[in-house]
C-alpha cells in the first residue's frame, strides 16, 4: 500500500453509493469493500477511491462538520476520456445511474471535450477528452 493515492468521501446511503458506482462502470474493490465502506480503483494508476457512512468519515476529519456536496463543493474529480464518444457514454451511464448533469457534453476551447456530472451524494465530477494535438501553444 506504499504510495498508493486514496480519495475518501462521505455517503449518506452507502447501498445506493455502491450501487450508482457499479451501474456506471467503476471497478469494486471486493476485497476492500464491506458494510461499512465501498471501495473501488479509477483508471490504470489505480487511484483507490473509498466511500463511508458519513458519521464514521467525521471521525477521519477529527469531528469537524461534513460539507454538503449538494450545497457547496471543496473538489472536483476528473475522469479523463479516450475520445468524445466515451465521454457521451459515461454522461449518459451516470444520468441511467440517478446523476444531474451540471454542463451537458460539448466542447470547450476547440481542443476539450467534456461534461460533469453530480453524484448521489452531491460530489461532482468532470469527465475530459483532450485534444493535445489541437491545445493551444504559448
Amino acid at each position: 500500500m506504499q504510495n498508493e493515492f486514496w480519495v475518501n468521501l462521505p455517503s449518506k446511503d452507502l447501498e445506493r453509493t455502491r450501487k450508482f458506482f457499479t451501474d456506471i462502470g467503476f471497478h469494486m474493490d471486493t476485497v476492500h469493500s464491506n458494510a461499512q465502506m465501498v471501495s473501488m480503483d479509477l483508471g490504470n494508476k489505480k487511484v483507490v477511491v473509498n466511500v463511508f457512512p458519513e458519521n464514521m468519515f467525521r471521525e477521519f476529519i477529527g469531528g469537524q462538520q461534513v460539507t454538503d456536496g449538494k450545497q457547496s463543493n471543496e473538489v472536483l474529480f476528473s475522469l479523463g476520456a479516450g475520445s468524445p464518444q466515451e465521454v457521451d457514454a459515461w454522461a449518459e451511464k451516470a444520468v441511467k445511474a440517478g446523476a444531474t448533469l451540471y454542463a451537458k457534453p460539448g466542447y470547450k476551447d476547440g481542443w476539450m471535450y467534456g461534461c460533469g456530472f453530480v453524484d448521489p451524494d452531491g460530489h461532482r465530477w468532470n469527465l475530459l477528452f483532450m485534444d493535445m494535438s489541437k491545445m493551444p501553444k504559448g
